[in-house]
């Protein structure tokens, strides 16, 4: 992995950008800070402002573990072509039967969970997030809820920092699910920005078309490039926006229109 900062870094930014190119994000961990509660997660004022430019001048996209409504109300405005929730598991239309099955897990989780109160279930539809962020013995309540969910009818589990994701097996990964926004965007390459374990489904894609750009160094990541920590997301957005002075910025009436904000 090299840092997509230093010189060699940039070249192959300037390269990816110079392409028709997708840009996607996570969010918590890449466009905003980690926090300990998940709903008092936001972007800097200044993230918000340079993800308003770079949407402005590339077609954009979120993928995140976040429920997809929960996600648009904190982009600040950007005019992203789509967000995709729940780890790629929430689209526009979603197959029936998912809802239920989601619902059926949460009533089955908090029955195994009781005992453990540092364990709480963040419902998000689509899929289930089960947090031990806070707890004293992080190791036995981290066992324990994998423990729970490992019988769950369905499921597909994987880890993150403090909390273990709950999916339906049926449902796509972030790279296929970003896969599927590329083809639909028409771009011929992908630049992703990812911190977390979910993300590496993404970065394992290829490297001849996808640039994957992990926050923080990780020995092992399939990411090509990393940033040393979640604050060097604004100069590789300063970076994305200026790497091309002659893109003309696109235009939502022939290319698509931008995603709508919350009402």
């Amino acid at each position: 992995m090299k840092n997509v900062l230093s010189p060699a870094g940039r070249r192959s930014l300037r390269e990816f950008a110079e392409a028709r190119v997708l840009l996607a994000f996570d969010f918590d961990g890449t466009l905003a800070p980690i926090v300990r509660s998940p709903d008092r997660a936001r972007m800097r004022p200044a993230t918000g402002r340079l993800l308003q430019r770079v949407a402005a001048r590339y077609p954009c996209v979120i993928l995140s573990g976040r429920a997809r409504a929960d996600v648009r109300k904190r982009l600040c405005g950007a005019p992203v072509r789509e967000v995709v929730g729940s780890h790629g598991a929430e689209p526009r239309r979603p197959p029936p039967g998912m809802t239920g099955l989601v619902r059926r897990w949460r009533r089955k989780l908090e029955r195994r969970l009781a005992a453990f109160p540092a364990a709480w279930i963040e419902d998000k539809t689509y899929s289930l997030a089960v947090h031990y962020r806070g707890a004293r013995d992080g190791g036995r309540t981290r066992a324990a809820i994998r423990e729970a969910v490992a019988g769950l009818e369905g499921a597909r589990l994987t880890g993150g920092k403090q909390v273990v994701n709950v999916v339906p097996r049926t449902a796509p990964h972030k790279g296929l699910a970003l896969e599927r926004q590329r083809r639909r965007l028409r771009c011929d390459r992908v630049i992703y920005v990812g911190d977390d374990e979910t993300d590496e489904d993404v970065f394992a894609g290829g490297r001849s078309r996808i640039l994957g750009i992990r926050v923080g160094f990780r020995s092992g990541s399939a990411a090509a490039c990393y940033l040393r920590t979640q604050a060097d997301v604004d100069r590789l957005l300063g970076a994305l926006a200026d790497a091309s002075p002659r893109r003309r910025a696109f235009s939502s009436a022939k290319k698509g229109r931008p995603l709508p904000g919350p009402s």
